[in-house]
């Protein structure tokens, strides 16, 4: 059986991703290829973040009668106003969170870190913030990207963060419904050791896997690197333990199948911690697979690729979809040549005796029993390569299966050297696929080069469904002086673009601070108004993670650039 397990990692730096010890500097053929694509005469690590001793933080604003009463539910030792914990939880891992933390800015990181034990020690914190006007921001790995736990106070005295690190249990397996029970907060690398030792998996590796919890899947709607394969958080659920302001609440159902009314777990998972808090939750799993098979094909073009995929979706046998089905435009796969080192070097000299300059790469992998991956796999080649395919081997494959959880540690470096990097991502239909990969592309590019520098987007599909597919930017410029402002200007243009294609807001970074004033756009004035009910009936007070989500009245798409 192929064994997933990756090894449990420490908690984030303060400044960046992961740990240090993991990240590679660039070398000289990434340097090279940054001075020649953005124009940078130098790319010498002259932005590294400063001293930890320099970073600013305000006093704790929390009453000690409350700390009192906090300290007395979790002890003392799992209530924290110490400098560096809050520090630690200043923010997620958006641009604006590294730029405001690399800068020396944590002036707005929470009044406290309470780390709760259990359901019931999370209903009455819950009781204590109400009765104190204290914000709430429920803090799994801190990975989010689009500013979703960011700590902010809003009309309330005071917020503290509840980190859930200490419920990270294996409640319950049931081998034969092939399903299993875990508290919230475990860790991607927690899930898969639990599981495998069973013999079955999660099957939902997102990039942040190794710092990421179940209960930030959950809140975000996170969508694997495999889902193709193994389906997106948001079916994979079967049941969530909420403690809300208003009590305790379990949604969903144990049943196969159910038709009790509208499924209320689906108010919950994306709900992004502004309901309630998610202790615990029951998953479907999957038997872990005895064989993977990898494979790479190169496309003339992106839309040729982008029909490769479609085709493989509708015309395929039921069941023979990659696992993992990942397309890169030309740029990305120009990328990946370039930094490749020698083998991708040839494969691009291959590549261009075979009549394709500007390539588009796909990679794929399958898994399963080892003779029924390999007919999937053959009878997958014949649609690949009637659509222009040309095969490459599983080399491609490989390599990206083997560094794909290093991305986060290379922006580290690019902004130590100068450079702004930033992601985003949407999904839409397979006819409005290409019209939207390129107002987007464009839009960013415009924003990028609007003071003068240049700019370099690259996109990739990584996530394929019967009626459409997503689609994943990064890009990058020269790190301008006001680095917030720059940020602010280029996702801004990108965001009205995607609403202007009908596109999707966000399809797995959930919504957050940078994406709430577009989310009218996609769920219409009356959606908003539902949601605020929700969350008036759950949380009266309004104390959970205010300012995410939900957009404030006055924001709208078309004016805001952000929040």
């Amino acid at each position: 059986m192929v064994s997933y397990v990756t090894e449990e990692i420490p908690p984030s730096v303060w400044y960046g991703w992961g740990d240090p010890a993991r990240a590679k500097p660039l070398g000289e053929g990434a340097l090279g290829f940054l001075r020649t694509t953005l124009g940078l005469a130098d790319v010498d690590p002259d932005r590294p973040p400063v001293e930890h001793s320099a970073v600013r933080v305000a006093p704790s604003r929390l009453a000690e009668p409350a700390l009192d009463e906090l300290r007395s539910i979790c002890g003392a030792g799992h209530v924290s106003t110490a400098r560096d914990e809050r520090i630690l939880h200043a923010g997620g891992k958006s641009t604006p969170d590294l730029l405001r933390i690399r800068g020396g800015d944590a002036l707005a990181a929470p009044d406290a870190v309470i780390a709760p034990g259990n359901d019931e020690q999370v209903r009455r914190i819950l009781e204590v913030c109400v009765r104190h006007r204290i914000a709430v921001v429920p803090f799994g790995g801190g990975t989010s990207v689009v500013g979703g736990v960011e700590p902010l106070r809003g009309p309330f005295t005071a917020v503290i963060t509840l980190d859930m690190r200490r419920m990270a249990a294996l409640l319950d397996i049931d081998p034969l419904s092939r399903t299993a029970s875990f508290e919230a907060g475990i860790r991607g690398p927690g899930i898969e050791a639990a599981l495998q030792s069973h013999g079955f998996t999660l099957g939902h590796f997102p990039q942040s896997h190794q710092e990421a919890t179940l209960g930030g899947y959950l809140a975000t709607r996170s969508a694997g690197q495999a889902s193709t394969g193994y389906g997106r958080s948001d079916a994979l659920v079967k049941t969530v333990h909420l403690e809300t302001p208003a009590g305790p609440m379990d949604v969903g159902s144990p049943s196969p199948g159910s038709a009790a009314g509208p499924r209320l777990l689906d108010l919950v998972v994306g709900s992004e911690g502004t309901l309630g808090v998610v202790t615990s939750a029951t998953m479907m799993i999957a038997p872990l697979p005895a064989h993977k098979s990898y494979g790479a094909w190169s496309f003339p073009d992106f839309e040729a690729g982008a029909t490769a995929l479609r085709l493989l979706e509708h015309e395929g046998r039921r069941g023979d979809m990659p696992h993992v089905c990942r397309l890169s435009d030309a740029d990305e796969t120009a990328a990946t040549f370039k930094l490749g080192g020698f083998k991708t070097g040839l494969l691009a000299s291959y590549l261009s005796r075979r009549g394709q300059s500007t390539p588009a790469l796909a990679l794929f992998l399958w898994e399963g029993p080892k003779a029924e991956t390999a007919a999937r796999k053959r009878r997958s080649a014949r649609i690949l390569r009637a659509a222009g395919g040309v095969p490459l081997g599983p080399m491609p494959a490989t390599a990206w299966e083997h560094g794909r959880f290093s991305g986060p540690y290379l922006r580290d470096e690019l902004l130590t050297r100068g450079v702004y990097v930033e992601t985003l991502e949407t999904a839409t239909t397979w006819t409005k696929l290409g019209a939207t990969y390129a107002a987007v592309r464009t839009a960013i590019l415009a924003a990028l080069e609007a003071r003068g520098g240049r700019g370099y987007v690259q996109t990739h599909v990584s996530h394929v469904y019967p009626d459409g597919a997503s689609l994943y930017f990064t890009f990058l410029g020269s790190l301008e002086d006001d680095a917030q402002a720059q940020n602010a200007r280029v996702k801004g243009a990108a965001s009205r673009a995607i609403v202007a294609a009908g596109a999707t807001i966000t399809h797995h970074h959930a919504v957050g601070t940078d994406h709430a004033p577009y989310l009218g756009a996609e769920i219409g004035e009356l959606g908003i108004e539902v949601l605020s009910s929700i969350k008036e009936a759950l949380d009266p007070s309004g104390i959970m993670n205010p300012g995410k989500l939900i957009p404030a009245p006055t924001n709208t798409a078309t004016t805001e650039e952000k929040p």
